[in-house]
């Protein structure tokens, strides 16, 4: 059952991709449910997350069956055992995502819309690029020509890779050191000369006048609070739905404090600037209401690719009232 799936799904995706100029893009989604992976596609690897259930198997009945489905997919998909990269998915909260999974790191180059991007397929939840934003990061770039560019919880920076590639200036701004050397990472792969800096170090009022691109390790609020009003004229706000690091201050829940936290962007946002906001939780609301000084769109079907059929997120793209 697994293997006439995979099958033929593979052969669908793989046309669409190869048509579509992709080389990263995510071949099963959990379609059937005694088969949990989400089956990913970057370059020549395959990232395998298998997700926990209630019908998963324990020792050694899961080891043998687990082998059996990884030999399926090796055949399947023609990529050698060495190139796929097993991942256990239990639900994250916190700073868990930010911990190593594994000691090794295998990292590779992988290649979307002619920019470049440093994926680690061993050692960490997830490789460095989030496929299910492909087409979000195209609309950004579609933007970006001149603007000063902000990049909220950055991750990886690959929106601030798109934008810098349209001729933005780009401040991204991200709480784990990790993330925020890799997003750094990326932009001089691509060729953007990049500064690193901790939230100390940071210059909120200068950021105007600087013409490079700055990547800031420390607290999105808190910088939103230093920072000054009405400077930016692109913005993307990609929140965790929720995070108890210990870095920050209490805990952050984005139901409970996107509005807070959109408000305080529109603080810094020039009359007419775009905001996008994305979040990957299930039941998330938008309180547009609460939200005043912006006109709010819902852009989510418009950011869906063929390669995710059954995503659930919310993304909406909010522009400033002119006054």
């Amino acid at each position: 059952m697994f293997e006439n799936r995979l099958i033929k799904m593979n052969r669908h995706i793989s046309k669409w991709a190869r048509r579509q100029g992709i080389s990263c893009y995510r071949i099963y989604d959990r379609d059937i449910p005694q088969f949990p992976f989400v089956i990913e596609r970057f370059e020549d690897c395959l990232s395998v997350s298998e997700y926990k259930t209630s019908r998963s198997l324990e020792g050694a009945d899961q080891k043998v069956w687990l082998e059996a489905c990884m030999e399926i997919l090796a055949r399947v998909t023609e990529i050698s055992d060495e190139n796929i990269f097993l991942r256990e998915r239990e639900r994250q909260k916190g700073s868990s995502q930010y911990t190593k999974q594994d000691v090794s790191d295998r990292t590779i180059v992988a290649n979307e819309n002619g920019l470049k991007f440093k994926l680690n397929m061993s050692s960490y939840l997830d490789t460095g690029l989030f496929l299910d934003h492909r087409i979000t990061r195209r609309m950004v770039r579609e933007e970006a020509e001149g603007k000063f560019f902000l990049n909220l919880f950055s991750y990886t920076g690959s929106f601030s890779v798109y934008a810098a590639s349209a001729g933005a200036t780009t401040i991204s701004v991200d709480l784990s050191r990790t993330y925020t050397a890799w997003c750094h990472e990326n932009l001089l792969l691509n060729g953007f000369p990049s500064k690193l800096l901790a939230e100390r170090e940071a210059r909120p009022q200068q950021w105007k006048n600087d013409k490079g691109h700055q990547v800031v390790q420390g607290d999105v609020i808190d910088l939103l609070d230093d920072m000054p009003a009405g400077i930016f004229d692109l913005t993307v706000v990609d929140p965790p739905s929720f995070s108890n690091s210990k870095r920050m201050e209490g805990t952050f829940d984005v139901q409970r404090d996107h509005v807070e936290l959109l408000r305080k962007v529109l603080r810094v946002t020039r009359p007419g600037g775009v905001i996008y906001f994305s979040t990957n939780l299930r039941t998330f609301k938008m309180e547009t209401t609460a939200i005043v000084g912006a006109e709010c769109k819902d852009i989510t079907r418009r950011t869906i690719d063929n390669d995710f059929r059954n995503l659930k997120v919310y993304r909406a793209r909010l522009e400033k009232h002119r006054v």
